[in-house]
């Protein structure tokens, strides 16, 4: 059970490293904001090798992360209103004003 667990969590992370690598080369600055990283989180992904994909995707936890660790941008988003097609919208305000992830 665990190694099934393992081996998606690996999954999860070539296709995160994957996309994040494609949006950061296509838009930068869009790719910051949607992945939440900093300008030199950005910077390391966008340079690496398949080979260093390849490895950073087989650890066994997590590289991305569920962003929603503030009650108020989650209520936003699960908000279940008439006339709530805004939600999103304030939910990426919300997010946008809090700064992005650095690795300590």
């Amino acid at each position: 059970m665990a190694n099934d667990y393992l081996s998606e969590i690996r999954d999860v992370n070539l296709s995160y490293l994957m996309i994040a690598q494609q949006m950061i080369r296509d838009d930068r600055a869009e790719a910051i904001f949607r992945l939440g990283i900093s300008g030199e989180i950005a910077d390391l992904i966008a340079g690496m090798s398949n080979a260093q994909v390849l490895k950073m995707a087989s650890c066994n936890v997590m590289l991305s992360r569920f962003r929603f660790n503030d009650t108020a941008i989650l209520s936003t988003l699960l908000r279940d209103k008439a006339g709530a097609t805004g939600a999103p919208v304030h939910a990426s305000i919300i997010m946008a004003s809090q700064a992005p992830e650095a690795l300590v």
